[in-house]
């Protein structure tokens, strides 16, 4: 890297999964609308003719409508190549195919168990986390080995999972997770302030909050517009929809039948315990016992959330490989379009283009001291020229401490066991999620014939 009149050359970035037919396009859409940093993108993939087709789509956007700077894309074999003297790793994932997550998701509804999402938290999140631990382990020590001073941003769900492998293997490793899920808590807050007291306006960065708890299941102790206190804001917002939820999408470009939300399951959670709990109700319904938000479809539908069915994601997924061709082709052309994720602005905090305070996942310094120390926990972040700093968020509150700690005590020992190859040890984590609610000897069952479906990604432990 070089600095040159405020800005930074010859940047190197080492995206993992680069090809990815979504979250890398909007990566390379939010690079392309900075114009005080430049240089190129090694895109690694274990699909590499994927990646070598984001290498053609990349460099055609220096010449889309708004870019501001030109990034080199370079599509590589070998993952190495990728992170020598990398600047900066992105991760972005998908461990295995949607086949297997297919079973993640839907293979529990046998056993009565239902899940919005499958992809942090309860069976499917779980086994889903076991195949990606392993490949998280082998990027660790390939980053160790050719880039251990670079900053390393996680995208891949199970996200406390994925950022806690990363600090057990390589203790010294410089990453964090980056999740957008308090950015549209933030905007349902701004939502209220519009309705409740008129003022409109506001950007969602304008609502300054404190966070606290893990991925997914995050929640807020403070939110503050300006000198209004937004707790009252928030309660009397939460009495006026209690019964009928909130049926504007807050992101209409981005939710569908699958993802729309009435925010009841958020609304509930407040309401009962007095704290914002700071992600979306698919999310949200999962860290909580089956009986209150998942107990069967009817119930599902009055809470005013949707379960996102794979099959979704595998249509969607054709409809993006469709893309890929027409943009690799030219048929179509790469229009920018920025996506709300905040890892472009926090590489140029990072390279000392700006300060930036944001949510992350990391390990736990004593930002909330009643979690143990060295848990991945989400909080607030201070990011500088070179230098990420947790902001002290406080103790839990007491309410939601019982909620939170066997979440995070769960994750902590699903990482030590998969890392030990332990699958014994991995049930005993399995059974005592809360949406697990089913006998023992259920669970085991269940628990084996989930492990059964996806053992082609699961030979390590055997």
């Amino acid at each position: 890297m070089k600095y040159v009149d405020n800005k930074v050359e010859d940047v190197k970035i080492a995206y993992i999964g680069g090809g990815s037919r979504g979250w890398a396009w909007g990566f390379m859409s939010d690079l392309a609308a900075v114009d005080d940093m430049c240089g190129t993108v090694y895109l690694y993939d274990i699909d590499a003719e994927a990646s070598k087709k984001n290498e053609v789509i990349g460099n055609k956007i220096k010449d889309a409508e708004g870019c501001k700077s030109a990034w080199k894309y370079k599509s590589v074999k070998r993952l190495g190549k990728a992170l020598d003297k990398a600047d900066f790793v992105i991760i972005s994932i998908l461990p295995a195919t949607f086949d297997e997550m297919e079973s993640d998701v839907h293979w529990p509804e046998q056993y009565g168990i239902y899940q919005s999402v499958g992809d942090t938290a309860g069976a499917g999140g779980i086994i889903r986390a076991l195949r990606t631990i392993p490949m998280f382990e082998e990027i660790a020590q390939n980053i160790k080995k050719y880039c251990p001073d670079a900053w390393v941003i996680n995208y891949t769900n199970p996200m406390t999972m994925c950022v806690k492998t990363l600090y057990k293997v390589f203790p010294e490793i410089k990453a964090f997770g980056c999740c957008h899920e308090v950015f549209g808590t933030q905007k349902v807050l701004v939502t209220a302030l519009e309705e409740m007291r008129g003022i409109e306006g506001i950007k969602r960065e304008d609502i300054k909050v404190n966070v606290v708890g893990v991925n997914h299941f995050t929640w807020l102790t403070k939110a503050q517009y300006r000198d209004i206190d937004l707790f009252p804001v928030y309660r009397e917002f939460c009495e006026k929809y209690k019964d009928t939820g909130y049926s504007k999408d807050i992101d209409e470009n981005w939710f569908n039948k699958f993802f729309s939300s009435k925010e009841k399951v958020k609304i509930d959670l407040f309401l009962r315990y007095g704290y914002i709990a700071a992600a979306g109700d698919r999310h949200l319904a999962e860290f909580c016992p089956g009986s209150w938000y998942l107990k069967d479809k009817k119930t599902v539908r009055e809470w005013g959330f949707e379960l996102t069915p794979v099959s979704w994601r595998k249509e969607d997924l054709k409809n993006r490989l469709e893309r890929s061709e027409r943009l690799y082709t030219g048929e179509e052309k790469f229009e920018l379009k920025e996506t709300g994720e905040e890892g472009v602005q926090q590489i140029r905090a990072l390279l000392g283009l700006g300060d930036l305070v944001t949510n992350v996942n990391i390990p736990n310094y004593g930002q909330i001291p009643n979690l143990p120390l060295g848990a991945v926990v989400e909080t607030n972040a201070s990011f500088r020229a070179n230098s990420l700093t947790p902001v002290f968020a406080g103790n839990i509150p007491e309410n939601i401490y019982p909620l939170i700690s066997r979440v995070s005590g769960e994750q902590e020992k699903v990482v030590d066991a998969a890392l030990a190859r332990d699958l014994d040890g991995v049930f005993n984590a399995f059974v005592s999620d809360p949406n697990i609610d089913i006998p023992l000897s259920k669970a085991r069952k269940m628990f084996d014939e989930m492990i059964e479906n996806t053992k082609k990604y699961l030979k390590m432990y055997f």
